[in-house]
């Protein structure tokens, strides 16, 4: 999975609760599960849209 380091906090963080990574490459990059990609996705989605800013009024 190819992502920016604060997405990879995030997954690590995710990661503790039910482990999915199987590796740790780099700043940018992890293996995980495949298993575990579409459910992984469908979190870190949930987890980014919480931290998403909205400049609505």
């Amino acid at each position: 999975m190819d992502s920016d380091p604060a997405v990879k906090e995030i997954l690590i963080s995710m990661n503790e609760k039910e482990s999915f990574i199987i590796e740790d490459l780099d700043d940018y990059h992890l293996v995980i599960k495949a298993d575990e990609e579409y459910r992984v996705r469908r979190e870190l989605e949930i987890e980014l849209e919480k931290n998403t800013y909205s400049l609505e009024t």
